[in-house]
């Protein structure tokens, strides 16, 4: 079950990556996270997903996917 905790981590678990998509497969998890745009990060055969993204998605607001800080726009 995904925790409604206020202190729940800020990392989802392998267990609840699988209850979030649905899917057992490891590919099909992946798959299923790009297919709807929701920000995570790949380490091998972990799934990095943020616990924020994932309620953010749940909620409808967009989760803009940024490649870190635009330093030509610093003044």
């Amino acid at each position: 079950m995904l925790a409604a905790t206020l202190d729940a981590p800020e990392l989802l678990s392998p267990g609840e990556v699988r209850e979030a998509t649905g899917r057992a497969r490891f590919a099909q998890q992946v798959e299923w996270l790009n297919e709807r745009g929701i920000p995570h990060r790949v380490d091998g055969r972990r799934i990095i997903l943020s616990r924020a993204h994932f309620r953010a998605w749940i909620e409808g607001r967009i989760i803009p996917k940024t490649s870190g800080i635009n330093w030509s726009a610093v003044k």
